[in-house]
């Protein structure tokens, strides 16, 4: 008996160490992002902003952030804006009417794309800089608060699904 009860132990705490996590093996679904002018060639200005935004590529998230210790997603925008001279409002919310609206086909680098992240909200919550586009995909840098400053792209299916809003402040 006194041999079975540490046997018995090892395996009760064994198998409870296991994650609870399951993970899919299935590759992300990609959406297709209609876009009828990628060709058009954005401005320097616009280039300039998002070279900028670039730099603070891999910075950790940090709730009202502006440097490189901690940056979050407005806080992004609002920086590299800055940068350029460019004075915008410093939330997301604030953001979200700024400058004119841009249906998501005629998109171009440097324009703001928002998003509605939380669930069973249409209410923007995450704003992000288009840096890239062509037939198909749209792609943005942002903060986010799990991975900290990085690109992705609005075919993505978490993105395509939260896309509410782009518009053009240049």
């Amino acid at each position: 008996m006194k041999r079975l009860l540490p046997i018995l132990l090892l395996v009760v705490i064994s198998t409870s160490c296991k994650s609870k996590k399951s993970y899919s093996s299935k590759k992300r679904q990609a959406y297709s992002v209609k876009v009828e002018n990628s060709s058009k060639k954005p401005s320097k200005d616009a280039e300039s902003i998002v070279k900028f935004a670039k730099t603070f590529t891999g910075t950790r998230y940090k709730y009202g952030g502006t440097t490189k210790k901690g940056m979050d997603c407005s806080g992004l925008i609002y920086t590299s804006f800055k940068e350029h001279n460019i004075s915008l409002p410093r939330s997301t919310s604030g953001l979200r009417s700024y400058g004119d609206w841009v249906d998501l086909k005629e998109v171009n680098v440097g324009d703001l794309v928002f998003f509605a992240t939380n669930k069973n909200s249409r209410s923007v919550n995450h704003v992000g800089i288009v840096t890239d586009v062509r037939p198909g995909n749209v792609e943005f840098i942002h903060a986010s608060t799990s991975r900290g400053v990085m690109i992705s792209s609005i075919a993505e299916k978490y993105w395509y699904f939260a896309f509410v809003q782009a518009r053009r402040v240049l």
